[in-house]
């Protein structure tokens, strides 16, 4: 853990930016109020090739959890909205392709929130969704305006990994 090594995206709780590349990329997008602004932001700079880098030799002190309960459905709200926000935002190939296979996944998800007895979770996943189509015009409108690279990822399916294939553990980029 003590790498220096490249990352997609680093979280908020820990994140370090150059000032004159946050103004570049308009800062973070207000529209998301809490939950992935800094992997929308991070993905923004990608796409205009800038580098995120991971340096395990730091030490962060962070309150998790302090603007919503892990256990929250306004967190799972905005986790499920906001990421099918910078999905679209950013993606270059395929993008209402991405959004079935989301729908599908999130169906999943929603289905295993009835399994644990958390109906107001299942709703926020329908919540998230209809506020997420609601808002489809200006993401298309800001993507029309921004560059998307198509080679961000490493691994076709980190989900696929880590539900099928049990990996715990994944290795920098």
């Amino acid at each position: 853990y003590d790498d220096t090594c490249s990352v997609f995206w680093a979280s908020g709780a820990c994140f370090f930016i150059k000032k004159p590349v946050f103004v570049a990329l308009n800062g973070f997008d207000e529209h998301f109020f809490a939950h992935m602004e800094e992997i929308d932001l991070c993905w923004r700079a990608f796409n205009k090739n800038h580098k995120c880098m991971y340096v395990g030799t730091s030490t962060v002190y962070h309150v998790g959890g302090a603007t919503l309960k892990q256990s929250s459905p306004q967190k799972t709200y905005l986790n499920f909205r906001n990421s099918l926000f910078t999905l679209v935002k950013n993606t270059k190939v395929r993008v209402f392709r991405r959004i079935l296979v989301r729908l599908l996944l999130d169906g999943i998800a929603s289905v295993r929130f009835l399994f644990l007895l958390k109906p107001l979770h299942v709703f926020s996943i329908l919540r998230a969704h209809f506020g997420f189509y609601a808002a489809l015009p200006r993401l298309m409108r800001q993507r029309k305006g921004s560059k998307q690279l198509a080679n961000y990822f490493h691994r076709k399916s980190i989900v696929w990994d880590y539900f099928v294939r049990k990996k715990q553990s994944f290795d920098c980029l």
